[in-house]
């Protein structure tokens, strides 16, 4: 099976429909798929929602599918960072379900491992516990979350073997492995495609059998969220 694709718009062809849910990796706009959100804003869908952190900022990451009105839901944990979620948001043209941080990788982490729930203390007694079913054990109140799972995750690694073992860079990792176990069909992006067998096996951070689609995208901005630099 070929993994590996000549573009990202290649790897996005017949996959993308209105109204499916994506998982998207990255934290800011650290380990972001740039050449894929790019390729997903020019498919045109709309209707998405997208599971993220966040939704970058405005004009680069996610903050280019707000623009376009292509995204209806975001399941998120932070929010800022980007004035034209936040006018969405406010106008009720956007929805938004507000997830704990901690809460949102678990949710993620049991999608992928096949759990479809499980309690955590996190939000009991706040808007985060509305609706949702809550339960004592020893003592202590916990609320019950529902996994995640995605029909497609979008991914930013480092290196990629032609089967779609990956090897991730630093903090870069953040939501990326999540997003990938989580979702029906990955697509990853990569700095660097190398043969089956030049990977250290004991360095491989995701097992390719998560992996369905690679892109090669050797020369990505990775712009920096905010710049501070001494006078």
């Amino acid at each position: 099976m070929n993994k590996v694709y000549a573009s990202a718009a290649e790897a996005m062809a017949g996959v993308i429909e209105d109204g499916m849910t994506l998982a998207v990796g990255g934290f800011g706009l650290c380990g972001i798929p740039e050449a894929l959100i790019d390729a997903l804003r020019d498919t045109g869908k709309k209707e998405l929602t997208a599971i993220s952190n966040n939704a970058g900022v405005d004009g680069f990451g996610l903050g280019k599918l707000l623009e376009t009105r292509q995204i209806k839901k975001m399941i998120s944990s932070y929010v800022g960072e980007n004035k034209e979620f936040e006018r969405q948001f406010l106008a009720g043209e956007l929805e938004l379900e507000f997830t704990p941080q901690g809460t949102l990788a678990e949710k993620l982490r049991a999608g992928g491992a096949g759990i479809p729930a499980f309690f955590t203390k996190t939000g009991y007694g706040t808007l985060v516990a509305e609706g949702k079913e809550t339960r004592e054990f020893d003592g202590e109140w916990y609320v019950m979350e529902r996994s995640l799972v995605a029909d497609v995750g979008l991914v930013k690694a480092w290196k990629a073997d032609k089967s779609g073992n990956l090897m991730f860079n630093k903090t870069a990792r953040n939501f990326n492995p999540l997003a990938a176990m989580a979702s029906k069909l990955c697509i990853v992006e990569v700095e660097e495609i190398v043969e089956i067998g030049e990977l250290d096996a004991d360095q491989i951070h995701l097992p390719g059998v998560y992996v369905q689609r690679i892109v090669l995208n050797a020369t990505p901005e990775k712009r920096i969220e905010q710049r501070t630099v001494r006078s």
